[in-house]
C-alpha cells in the first residue's frame, strides 16, 4: 500500500509537469521541468536530500557512484544533468521515454571497439554547456565500496575542451546503503516498488567535491584515479585502481 500511494503521487507529478514541460518545448525554450519532476519524485519516493558543496552549473562532466535508480532522481534535481545511459535503455517502457524528455546521452557501452564514437556522442552534448552525469561504475554497486571505474568515457575530456571541468559527487546514504543498493537479480519493476515499499523517509547527503582540470592531467585514467581518489576519501574508502 505504502508503494502503490507513493506511485500515485509520481503519476500525479508527471501529469502536472508534463503539459508544462510540453509548452516550454513549443517556444522552443530549455526546459525546467524535467529537472523539478525527478527532484520531486524523489522527493515523493520518500527521500530527503541534503546538498553539501557546489554543483558545477555548465560545462561540466559530472562522475557520481552508483547504487539505485534513486541516484538519478537526486542528481537530476540538484544539478538539472542530462545522464549517460546504455543503449537499451531507450527502449524501456516508461523509462526509456522518461529518459529522453530529459535529454539522455545513449552510449552502446558493450561494444568496447565503439569507444571513440561513444566519447564523442559525449562531447557533443558538453559543448551545449548543459551538465552531464556519468556513472563510471557501470553498474549498481553493493553499498559497500566503490566500484572499479571504467575511464572509457572520460576520453570525451580529451583533449581538454575550454571550460570543461570534470567534477566528482558522492551520494551518501549513510548506514542505509546496502538496503539501498539495486540486487543485480531484480528487475526493474520489482527494485522500484522494493524501494518504494521501505516504510519512513531516507536521508541522502549530496556532496559536491571540488572541480578537476583535465588540462592538468595526462590521460583518461588519470582523470579516473583522480576522481575516484576523491570520492573514496569522500566515502571513507581506499581506493584501488581505476580501469
Amino acid at each position: 500500500m505504502r508503494a502503490r500511494g507513493r506511485l500515485a503521487l509520481i503519476v500525479a507529478l508527471l501529469a502536472i509537469h508534463l503539459p508544462l514541460h510540453g509548452l516550454w518545448r513549443l517556444f522552443g525554450r530549455r526546459s525546467p521541468w524535467p529537472r523539478r519532476f525527478l527532484g520531486r519524485t524523489a522527493w515523493a519516493a520518500g527521500v530527503d536530500v541534503r546538498i553539501v558543496g557546489h554543483p558545477l552549473t555548465r560545462d561540466v562532466l559530472f562522475v557520481a557512484n552508483h547504487l539505485s535508480w534513486l541516484d538519478i532522481l537526486i542528481i537530476a534535481g540538484a544539478t538539472g544533468a542530462r545522464f549517460i545511459a546504455k543503449d537499451e535503455v531507450r527502449g524501456w517502457p516508461a523509462i526509456g521515454w522518461l529518459a529522453g524528455l530529459n535529454d539522455t546521452v545513449y552510449v552502446a557501452r558493450a561494444e568496447r571497439g565503439q569507444v571513440h564514437e561513444q566519447a564523442d556522442r559525449v562531447r557533443s552534448a558538453l559543448a551545449e554547456h548543459i551538465p552531464v552525469t556519468l556513472f563510471p561504475e557501470g553498474r549498481t554497486g553493493h553499498g559497500e565500496t566503490l566500484e572499479p571505474f571504467r575511464a572509457s568515457l572520460l576520453a570525451a575530456l580529451l583533449p581538454p575542451m575550454p571550460g570543461v571541468k570534470l567534477q566528482p559527487i558522492v551520494l551518501d546514504y549513510g548506514a542505509e546503503a546496502r538496503l539501498i543498493a539495486w540486487p543485480d537479480e531484480n528487475a526493474t519493476g520489482f527494485e522500484a516498488m522494493r524501494i518504494m515499499a521501505l516504510p519512513g523517509r531516507r536521508k541522502v547527503v549530496l556532496r559536491c567535491l571540488a572541480p578537476i582540470d583535465p588540462v592538468a592531467l595526462p590521460d583518461r585514467k588519470a582523470l579516473a584515479a583522480t576522481a575516484r581518489a576523491e570520492m573514496c576519501a569522500a566515502l571513507g574508502e581506499s581506493a584501488p585502481q581505476a580501469v
